[in-house]
């Protein structure tokens, strides 16, 4: 057999797998490039903590992509085993079986995507067929197995991974994305099930699906990559290495424990993050950027991050990921953090209301542009405008107080691209009493005069209190819990950031970082 021909799994010119369209910003493609990043760094944790063994001379290791859709990760894997076990096995036939049938191993998340997956790792989509690179299946799926999965519905949503019903309860000719590998109690048993045997996997890679629609897109759009995730540790392999939305970091509903345990657990070794998520997938933007991690079943030390940016790779060699709820992503942000923490200042958090601060909702539609008899101001979006109407005072039923108190009004939500330097934070309003807001805008109260409320919107305008909310800010979401790193000021003075940078000790090159980050925000004049 002509080895030039037959095994080159890669060096096409050019390569199809840069070539395929992503089906949507939720299940993208992998870059060849991109995967072997990846496998470059969990070569070197293996090496690492093998006394400099190379893991792809290694006949006895096993690699799972629980997701797989073009097969690049498998691809490139089986591309270095075949490198790396020359010496062990000098056959090329009965080493390629080897690698194929005991090592390599994927879960196809569609019917195209296997089929896919197996073009690329067998050079066939039957595993068994007369032109696949493998001789020792019995089966087309080979060891890249998929089958239709259903949802468990429980009412209205599938209790694993919380499709919609009305969306996904689909007929068998149409895909219904539920992913076998998050549609099981029991993993491992589930696993056995797939492949035929008590598996124990050393490696799971791979690039899982991010989310699942709820049907409106944006907010009713709910995040299952942590899903993928936990699932993998759970079947104990000795390394997980995922790429996924960096917003995990600093947000995302239902990602809290989530958070919590990859922060905490001691087990990432190290971190890959993309600020932009275009440098690591051309084409594709993904909200807050992407990242990837390495997790070491027996590391409990602390993690070395990279910090991707405008091609310029940031090191941060050994950083505990747990000192704080969230992750600071850049160094240079953590130092300016630490000085306003330790003055042991209140936190605005006090100040602040929860999501929806009068129970109005977004599109409340019980106003009127004319003020009548007894009716208080709302200020709302209207046309894709900002507007003050008149509704009814008796409307209110929740923080009814706050009604009749000074407040500054701060929108919930506000993106205006990826590019810096960033407002962060859309203008704020001063509202004077009596008055209320739909879901739209966050109340800050109460304020004893208009011009404590003022005061209080001249420090929301400066760059940096709008800097230590970026560090949380991941989305263009800045609920309550974005606030919780800004301190409380005394509300009798016009505050600046000359006043600001020489209260909390913040050097010139720190200032010019935070105006590289922040751009200036002029008084709204409301």
């Amino acid at each position: 057999m002509n080895e030039q021909v037959g095994f080159t799994l890669r060096g096409r010119n050019p390569d199809v797998l840069t070539c395929i369209a992503n089906l949507s910003n939720d299940e993208v493609f992998t870059p060849p490039e991109f995967a072997n990043r990846m496998l470059d760094t969990l070569a070197e944790a293996w090496a690492a903590g093998n006394g400099g063994a190379n893991i792809w001379a290694d006949s006895t290791v096993t690699f799972l992509d629980p997701f797989t859709k073009s097969g690049v990760f498998l691809r490139e894997i089986t591309t270095r085993l075949i490198a790396g076990l020359a010496s062990e096995i000098p056959d090329l036939q009965t080493r390629v079986d080897h690698i194929l049938t005991r090592q390599v191993f994927g879960i196809g998340i569609t019917r195209l995507t296997s089929l896919l997956a197996r073009r690329s790792l067998y050079c066939s989509k039957h595993a068994n067929g007369e032109h696949s690179v493998a001789k020792g299946f019995a089966t087309e799926g080979g060891n890249i197995w998929f089958e239709r999965t259903e949802h468990a519905w429980q009412d209205a949503k599938c209790s694993f991974c919380g499709a919609p019903r009305a969306l996904f309860d689909r007929e068998p000719e149409l895909e219904n994305h539920a992913y076998a590998f998050i549609h099981a109690n029991d993993i491992k048993a589930r696993i056995g099930e797939l492949f035929g045997a008590d598996m124990q996997f050393d490696v799971i890679i791979g690039n899982p699906p991010y989310q699942m629609t709820g049907g409106a897109g944006g907010t009713s759009d709910s995040s299952i990559y942590h899903l993928f995730v936990q699932q993998a540790f759970n079947l104990e392999p000795r390394f997980v290495s995922m790429v996924v939305p960096s917003r995990w970091m600093a947000g995302g509903r239902g990602l809290d424990e989530f958070r919590a345990e990859m922060l905490t657990s001691g087990h990432i070794r190290s971190l890959t993050d993309f600020s932009d998520s275009g440098a690591a997938f051309p084409g594709v933007q993904i909200k807050g950027g992407i990242c990837y991690f390495l997790w070491d079943r027996d590391n409990t030390g602390p993690c070395d991050v990279t910090r991707i940016s405008d091609g310029v790779e940031h090191l941060q060699k050994s950083r505990s990921l747990g000192e704080f709820d969230v992750f600071i992503r850049d160094e240079r942000a953590l130092g300016i953090l630490r000085k306003v923490i330790d003055t042991n200042e209140p936190s605005i958090l006090e100040l602040i209301s929860g999501d929806t601060p009068f129970g109005i909702a977004t599109n409340f539609e019980d106003w009127s542009e004319s003020q009548g008899q007894g009716q208080i101001p709302l200020h709302l979006i209207s046309r894709g405008k900002r507007t003050v109407g008149y509704m009814n005072r008796n409307v209110v039923r929740k923080n009814v107080a706050a009604l009749d108190v000074w407040k500054v009004l701060v929108p919930k939500a506000y993106g205006a691209g990826e590019s810096f330097p960033h407002q962060i934070l859309g203008k704020e309003i001063v509202a004077s009493p009596p008055s209320a807001c739909t879901q739209t805008y966050l109340t800050v109260s109460p304020f004893q005069s208009g011009e404590a409320a003022r005061s209080f919107a001249s420090y929301y305008r400066t760059r940096l209190f709008r800097f230590l909310v970026s560090v949380r800010k991941i989305t263009q979401d800045a609920l309550r819990s974005t606030y919780s790193w800004v301190p409380q000021q005394t509300w009798d003075r016009t505050w600046t950031d000359d006043l600001l940078y020489q209260k909390y000790g913040i050097g010139p090159d720190e200032v010019a970082y935070i105006e590289s980050m922040i751009r200036p925000m002029e008084a709204n004049g409301e």
